[in-house]
């Protein structure tokens, strides 16, 4: 079943309180989506770990409900 993207966002902002989300549909499907994630929780962490950060929200939904994430990530200016 396709995850929505209210979904998506609200799982991540439960992890990361202060994360501003931005949710895109790559496809018109409920499975591909892309994302944009700021927040100030990635400050002083390797790209990798902020990536590892948000996919550790989505609770193990990646691979199951939501097929595929274009993940972005950044740090507020």
């Amino acid at each position: 079943m396709p995850m929505p993207a209210a979904d998506i966002e609200a799982l991540i902002k439960a992890a990361i309180p202060d994360a501003i989300v931005e949710i895109a549909a790559l496809a018109d499907d409920g499975d591909h989506y892309r994302a944009t994630v700021t927040s100030a929780a990635f400050a002083g962490k390797p790209r990798v770990m902020q990536h590892k950060m948000v996919y550790e929200a989505l609770g193990g939904r990646m691979g199951g409900e939501l097929h595929a994430l274009q993940l972005s990530t950044a740090v507020p200016n």
